[in-house]
């Protein structure tokens, strides 16, 4: 077990730190660079990098990768970028102790995004999380707690509220530019392939699984996915699926335009695990992922409503009218928002593209900007300087509300993943929730893109999960008790997430 700090989880020092007595930041002249501390580098993290070396404000002091050979190679490209080498860790507690550290950057999996932030708060650090801040509901409240127990500032990479093109069409909805709106409608129409199956695959050399595992339960490691950096993504042990992958962008914008601050009153989702081997007869094949590569959520918030869907297979067709018209026919990927009008659509097809069109599907305004990665992490950075907390476009709310939509639209289908249901009862059961959107066209869009993906409907049939009621105020399902039990996780001893009132 890796060693535990004098900082992380004693309720002692927990106890005597205040927000008060944490320095508003290192950096005592304008002159003086704020020191970075970059923790997961092996795929966005490389992004943390390039974005915090261009801003002169900062210098990237540390690296941390639980594998040695990853950080070893960021290291020498950090060097050559800015001169000098930041140290390599594996354990991020142990960079949380080293002098000169003022910011904890996060691209670590999921899994790790809650914990590392709630540890960098504690230890007086500003902190930059990629989506979703968290793995459940549980860790995403911890994070809002964080941040203002200890008066840090934290940003969800969420780049889109810092693209322009963004805020103007927002602002442009805000102001009756297409009329009332009150349904949004998310898009994920991106190709996915199989992981494969789930097998006795080496983990990689210089890995610790055990450090890796962290807060997850540990697992026999033998057991586990071909490619093993990326594909965690599709086990829920350790990733959200694509709902929860790419979904926090799509629906932080979705929740933006309407206004929306607050979490859904109710969700239902369905989908499956379709089209892949997994669904041939073959009792020596286990699929490796465990997420839906098809899934539709429906969400209500009472006056408003949105709707995310999740393709994983052949994206070419099946798109529908309105996706067709605003994001092009054909093959390629379909990711962005929808938002219907009165009047009139808006939709951003691009983080730094969106597009109006009037009733008759023609285009009649863009918005449009470029460097939004860059302007997100100057937002951050500004804030880091200024401490000011309201300035920033991403706060940890921000981000809790956004990655709160995915995980419970999946605790929707994860509890319904068993009820197969033929397509004819699914639309049965869809007639009765309420939604904004035509329940019925979006269910057959569905079914005929999986049929032209040549899946079996009938010997691999939807799986649909239960309409779960939420309460805003207490965080909780009113309902449902399985699904309350999926809020949080168990935590390994010494990698806990902390209760909101306990961080």
């Amino acid at each position: 077990m890796p060693r535990l700090n004098r900082r992380q989880f004693s309720a002692a020092a927990a106890a005597t730190v205040a927000a008060a007595s944490i320095p508003k930041t290192s950096a005592q002249s304008p002159n003086e660079q704020l020191g970075v501390c970059v923790a997961g580098v092996n795929s966005r993290g490389g992004e943390h990098i390039r974005g915090f070396n261009k801003d002169p404000r900062t210098v990237i002091r540390a690296i941390v990768d639980i594998d040695e050979e990853v950080g070893r190679k960021r290291a020498d490209q950090v060097a050559k970028m800015q001169g000098k080498a930041p140290t390599v860790f594996t354990d991020v507690r142990q960079a949380l102790d080293m002098d000169g550290i003022d910011i904890l950057t996060c691209a670590t999996p999921n899994h790790w995004h809650a914990l590392m932030g709630v540890w960098a708060m504690q230890a007086g650090k500003d902190v930059y999380v990629e989506k979703p801040v968290s793995h459940n509901i549980h860790e995403g409240r911890a994070l809002v707690a964080a941040a203002k127990r200890y008066g840090r500032m934290f940003q969800t990479g969420t780049q889109s509220r810092s693209s322009s093109a963004c805020q103007d069409a927002v602002k442009f909805i805000a102001d009756g530019g297409i009329g009332d709106v009150n349904f949004a409608r998310g898009l994920c129409y991106k190709r996915r392939k199989s992981i494969g199956s789930l097998g006795d695959y080496k983990i990689p050399d210089n890995v610790d699984f055990n450090l890796w595992s962290g807060p997850a339960a540990y697992t026999d490691p033998k057991l586990t996915r071909q490619r093993f950096h990326y594909d965690w993504h599709w086990q829920r042990h350790y990733g959200n699926g694509d709902l929860g992958n790419q979904g926090p962008h799509q629906t932080d914008i979705a929740r933006w335009g309407l206004g929306l601050n607050r979490h859904p009153e109710s969700v239902i989702s369905y989908g499956g695990r379709l089209g892949y081997p997994a669904e041939r007869k073959d009792e020596k094949y286990i699929d490796a992922g465990d997420t839906a590569n098809t899934e539709v959520s429906i969400y209500d918030y009472g006056d408003k409503c949105i709707v995310f869907e999740t393709r994983g297979l052949d994206v070419s067709e099946s798109a529908g009218k309105e996706v067709e018209g605003m994001f092009g026919k054909g093959k390629g990927n379909k990711i962005g928002v929808i938002f219907y009008g009165t009047d009139g659509y808006v939709a951003q097809t691009r983080y730094d593209l969106c597009k109006v069109f009037d009733k008759d599907m023609k285009q009649v305004k863009e918005f449009k900007v470029s460097n939004v990665g860059d302007a997100h992490f100057a937002n951050f950075i500004d804030a880091c300087v200024s401490r000011d907390y309201d300035s920033l476009n991403a706060d940890a709310m921000t981000g809790h509300l956004s990655a709160g939509v995915s995980h419970l639209g999946n605790i929707s289908y994860y509890l319904g993943e068993k009820n197969r249901a033929s397509v004819a009862d699914v639309k049965q059961a869809l007639a009765s929730v309420k939604s904004l959107d035509d329940n019925a066209a979006t269910l057959q869009r569905t079914v005929e893109h999986l049929e032209k993906s040549k899946v079996d409907l009938a010997e691999t049939p939807l799986s649909l999960g239960p309409l779960l009621k939420f309460d805003n105020a207490t965080e909780r399902f009113t309902n449902n008790d399985d699904a309350n039990a999926m809020l949080t996780r168990d935590y390994r001893t010494g990698f806990e997430v902390p209760a909101a009132d306990k961080v």
